[in-house]
């Protein structure tokens, strides 16, 4: 008698384990990579603050990689024992410090923003990224995907200018292959301006893909470009 009890705990036990599994292993079906302008970002009338590391450099920055739907929703914090653990990630910390910059006031070192990030959109993944692979594979496609670069060869720069909408969405097509959805905001003297990219990935985090839907649009036919002048210009900048 005791011995089937002692099973059928067992069996009980692995039910509950099995039915947490479910619970938290979100299915999705596609990623946004988002990236950010920094000079977007700081001068809107709540300003911004640099990291506790130092000044970020003149470039898109990683805001994140979010699990979505096809039909425009998005799971998020899938997960509330998956907690953010900063060892895990101790040989990316320089690079995201670069990568992955946070600009929120106060000035911190990037580790709560990070964290939210993991919380609310990497948990939603965890099927098919750990931790540690939720963040080195953003890291990598940063590295694909080099927004400045792609804008600059096609005579689009950080220069406080205005640009059309579609010739900077024809421009990152051309430099990766796929179309991106742009995201604007307003700054202080009322300019809608280039804010964030986003591309669409696959399931695995590797590969661009054609985005299956696109968030809605608030941008102007022509965007201004602003400058982020307080820090570095890159070499490629330089010359201009």
């Amino acid at each position: 008698m005791k011995s089937m009890h002692s099973k059928k705990l067992i069996i009980r036990v692995l039910i509950i384990q099995c039915l947490a599994v479910v619970c938290f292993a979100q299915d999705f079906d596609f990623f946004y990579f988002s990236q950010q302008w920094p000079g977007s970002y700081c001068d809107l009338k709540r300003s911004c603050c640099y990291p506790s590391t130092g000044k970020p450099a003149s470039d898109f920055g990683i805001h994140g990689l979010w699990p979505n739907y096809i039909d425009g929703s998005y799971p998020s914090n899938c997960d509330p024992d998956s907690s953010f653990n900063e060892s895990m990630i101790s040989d990316l910390r320089s690079k995201m410090q670069k990568e992955w910059p946070t600009l929120s006031c106060p000035s911190a070192n990037g580790t709560e923003f990070w964290g939210h990030e993991w919380k609310k959109h990497g948990t939603c993944s965890e099927s098919v990224l750990d931790q540690h692979d939720y963040f080195a594979t953003t890291l990598n496609l940063k590295s694909q995907v080099n927004l400045l670069q792609t804008l600059a060869n096609a005579g689009i720069y950080p220069d406080g200018e205005f640009y059309s909408l579609e010739s900077i969405k024809g421009a990152i097509k051309q430099g990766t292959g796929y179309t991106p959805h742009i995201e604007c905001n307003v700054n202080a003297w009322g300019n809608s301006q280039l804010y964030e990219v986003y591309m669409c990935v696959d399931t695995s985090g590797s590969n661009l893909i054609k985005c299956p839907i696109f968030p809605r649009e608030r941008c102007k036919s022509q965007i201004q470009f602003p400058s982020f002048s307080n820090v570095e210009t890159p070499s490629f900048l330089s010359a201009i």
